[in-house]
């Protein structure tokens, strides 16, 4: 985490309650560096979007503390704190032009007409949008629209841009090419950059770091490959990435490993992670890519067998979906080239991984 004394964006303590009694966020501390690329992931419900809006200062923190660049913020009404949003809804009016959409956040600024010109012309060309400030946005697609928002969100030079779902009503390829273009602009200002999503592949492409909530609470603050490669929960684990979950029983535990027993007796070894001592419930955690499959392992210490139910080609490579020690939809992803033609649906066949890509989490 940030050390506060190089936070940009500060959470203290912070909590929100709707009707004085459920907590929707508990007791946030997150530290925001200048000119990070942070996303706050998670389900529905989990409490992000209001540590958005509270920021925003569209919603009031019932308890704590909220800075910006060593400034609190609780008090400060949204119009007086600076900084530049973005919606899923792109929120531009309807009535003015591209153009004037932009020099409108610059004419409350009471900027000279020139500098306003300049800034519009800078801001739309970002985006690739130059030769569109005559449009009104209806005459503009969704994607044009976003690219519009985006630009009046960045066209004052604010130091911290927030952007709430921004990408979750276009399409699946145009989502993913918005996604690069908003990281590219981002490196190219230095702008710090709080980015709402529950869409845990576009977190892990544009993100420095991400904060996964669930419950009010931040599971896990982390860069998208430690979150994707060492998640510290059972929830982390399967929210971000495919993954394959072994429900098992903690036998021993070596320093940094776990000797665990699944309900057929089989004996297995894992990261000892986030799991108790013997005889405590865990839950192994195995990513799809990280599980080969052997003709030859036997039931032991080093691997297991399953059921082959389905073989699923996927182009770059082959999805095999197995039943494994009480898990129905065991995932083994094969990449294409590689040798399965023994594999039959319907057959057993041996699997292994190494001890340390099988993590022991919480039961939970």
């Amino acid at each position: 985490m940030t050390e506060s004394s190089d936070a940009f964006v500060e959470f203290e303590r912070v909590q929100k309650s709707y009707d004085g009694e459920t907590l929707v966020v508990k007791d946030l501390n997150l530290n925001i560096g200048k000119g990070e690329f942070l996303t706050m992931l998670g389900p529905s419900g989990s409490g992000k979007t209001t540590c958005l809006m509270m920021l925003a200062g569209f919603e009031t923190a019932t308890h704590g503390d909220i800075r910006l660049d060593g400034k609190p913020i609780n008090s400060v009404p949204p119009h007086k704190r600076g900084i530049g949003m973005v919606f899923q809804n792109y929120a531009l009016f309807p009535h003015m032009t591209v153009a004037e959409n932009l020099a409108f956040p610059l004419e409350v600024r009471k900027m000279g007409k020139a500098d306003i010109e300049a800034k519009v012309k800078r801001a739309l060309d970002m985006v690739q949008m130059g030769a569109f400030g005559g449009r009104r946005p209806a005459q503009l697609s969704g994607g044009q629209q976003q690219r519009v928002a985006v630009a009046r969100a960045l066209v004052f030079d604010p130091e911290l841009v927030l952007m709430d779902e921004p990408l979750g009503a276009l399409d699946k390829q145009l989502r993913e090419q918005m996604q690069f273009e908003i990281k590219h602009i981002h490196e190219e200002l230095g702008v710090t950059v709080v980015y709402v999503t529950h869409d845990q592949s576009e977190a892990l492409t544009m993100s420095d770091r991400i904060a996964v909530f669930n419950d009010g609470k931040i599971q896990q603050l982390a860069p998208p490959p430690t979150l994707y490669e060492k998640p510290d929960n059972s929830f982390v684990a399967q929210f971000i990435g495919e993954n394959n979950t072994l429900d098992a029983t903690v036998d021993s535990v070596d320093g940094r490993f776990a000797r665990v027993r699944f309900n057929d007796g089989t004996l297995s070894r894992a990261l000892a992670v986030n799991c108790g001592g013997p005889g405590s419930q865990t839950r192994l955690s195995l990513r799809p890519e990280r599980v080969e499959f052997d003709a030859n392992v036997e039931p032991d210490e080093e691997g297991v067998t399953g059921l082959v139910k389905e073989l699923i080609y996927l182009g770059d490579h082959i999805r095999v979906r197995m039943e494994v020690l009480g898990n129905r939809d065991f995932v083994v992803k094969v990449p294409n080239g590689a040798e399965v033609s023994e594999l039959r649906v319907g057959e057993t066949a041996g699997l292994t991984w190494r001890a340390e890509d099988c993590r022991a989490l919480d039961a939970a």
